[in-house]
């Protein structure tokens, strides 16, 4: 097994570990979790609850691998206590609010709201652009627009009414 598969069962370990401890400090089942290592950008973690079934924590791996012991030591406990509070308190509570903030206590995890992790090598998400063309003018149209086009919808120009075509790349 790799340092990185390591690395990531640590954090899912140290993940239920906390959740467990909270279990058994207020007297809950332990929630189960769905860890995953899919979040990138500059988010350091993510957590989901759409239900009190289906709660996910999203890890940043590349953040993870950049700042491993800080990672465990903040990251991980702010997450599980998101989870912790929405159990304990539902939705209408803030997210960084006194209920987050005792079970942070509880982890002996600092209560910071955002992390202060060097982010200039987690991947930005940027918008590719596609070049559409009717009579008048060029039209640069998102991936969003420009897989509605292949899917046959279609886009008018505003200001000569024709319907938008794909550029040629000659």
């Amino acid at each position: 097994m790799g340092a990185q598969q390591r690395l990531l069962d640590r954090v899912e370990q140290q993940t239920h570990k906390l959740l467990q401890q909270a279990a058994d400090h207020f007297a809950i089942p332990c929630p189960k979790v769905t860890v995953r290592f899919d979040l990138r950008g500059t988010a350091a973690g993510q957590a989901r609850m759409q239900s009190k079934r289906r709660l996910e924590i999203r890890y940043n791996a590349q953040l993870l691998a950049e700042n491993p012991e800080s990672f465990l030591a903040r990251t991980v406990p702010h997450e599980a206590a998101h989870v912790v509070a929405y159990c304990l308190h539902g939705s209408r509570i803030k997210p960084h609010g006194a209920e987050w903030k005792t079970i942070m206590a509880l982890f002996q995890a600092d209560p910071s709201r955002c992390h202060s992790y060097d982010v200039t090598t987690s991947q930005q998400r940027t918008m590719r652009r596609f070049t559409y063309r009717c009579s008048c003018r060029d039209h640069e149209l998102s991936t969003i627009r420009h897989n509605r086009i292949q899917r046959g919808q279609v886009y008018h120009c505003l200001h000569c009414k024709e319907p938008l075509q794909p550029a040629s790349s000659d």
